[in-house]
């Protein structure tokens, strides 16, 4: 969702330069500085921000420039000014104190010093709305690009995952052996090779490896990653959805490791959980 977006439209009296710049948020966060003449285009920009932008933490500025500097110039106000001087003046002689610096003192006064702002009529608000358009145009473009190599990221991590889950599969096979194994040479220790009732052993066994099953997981956690490169290449905005198919995968990567009672398995589910964790990162930048 970071971008940044530069649009501008002249005629021959004024030019205006939109800027907007986008960060990464869940929503929409709109941040807005118009000139005092365009007040009321807020809420249209507002509006086309939302509709345009969708996410983002945006920040929006309106700058112009007049053709003719004269246009804004600043005027005095000499009837105030002379008499917030003279008021200064009297009170300064009561008090006793300095009257070097009255001068200035009155020309912060309020209402002394006002700046002139031509009001914008249809023609600047169309040119205004031409260089907003033309800034969302490059705000997103900007944010296509950075977005397709999110989503080739986006497709190798997951990919990954998938390819850690055949490295599972060509090691599960050794888990049954490797638990009967132990068991086994468990009961021997405890209560004697002589005394272990080899019909009971078989069934608590099966009972126990049926819990430990993990095949549940790997379907699913196929599926989701499947899921999740189809919707990564779906032409919709889908941030939200890859963040819950994520947090989907990352609950079968979790049963995975805590069913798996393997070594070997663990340290396969430990870099799963590596990738996913970059894939979440990588998804706060995803409309």
């Amino acid at each position: 969702m970071t971008g940044f977006g530069l649009g501008s439209k002249d005629n021959q009296k004024v030019k205006y330069i939109v800027e907007i710049k986008s960060l990464n948020s869940k929503f929409l966060e709109l941040s807005l500085r118009l000139p005092k003449a365009f007040s009321d285009k807020e809420l249209a920009l507002r509006s086309e921000c939302t509709r345009l932008i969708e996410r983002g933490k945006v920040s929006l500025s309106v700058s112009v420039e007049y053709v003719d500097q004269t246009a804004t110039a600043a005027t005095i106000n000499t009837a105030l000014l002379k008499k917030y001087f003279q008021q200064l003046e009297v009170l300064a002689s009561e008090l006793n104190t300095e009257k070097g610096k009255l001068f200035e003192l009155a020309l912060t006064m309020p209402d002394v010093i006002s700046h002139n702002e031509e009001e914008a009529g249809e023609e600047e608000a169309t040119l205004l709305m031409a260089a907003f358009k033309e800034a969302v145009t490059q705000l997103n473009r900007f944010r296509a690009d950075e977005g397709e190599v999110l989503r080739q990221d986006l497709s190798t991590r997951t990919q990954s995952i998938l390819l850690f889950l055949t490295e599972v599969e060509a090691v599960e096979t050794d888990r049954v052996p490797l638990i009967r194994d132990r068991i086994n040479h468990y009961l021997e220790e405890t209560v004697g090779k002589e005394n272990i009732d080899k019909n009971r052993f078989e069934q608590e066994l099966i009972f126990y490896i049926d819990k430990l099953d993990i095949t549940e997981e790997k379907v699913r956690l196929r599926s989701h990653c499947n899921y999740f490169l189809q919707a990564l290449d779906a032409a919709d905005a889908n941030g939200k959805k890859l963040g819950f198919i994520s947090q989907e995968m990352g609950r079968e990567i979790n049963t995975l490791g805590s069913k798996a009672n393997h070594a070997g398995i663990q340290q396969i589910v430990i870099r799963m959980k590596e990738e996913l964790e970059k894939i979440k990162e990588q998804l706060l930048n995803v409309l």
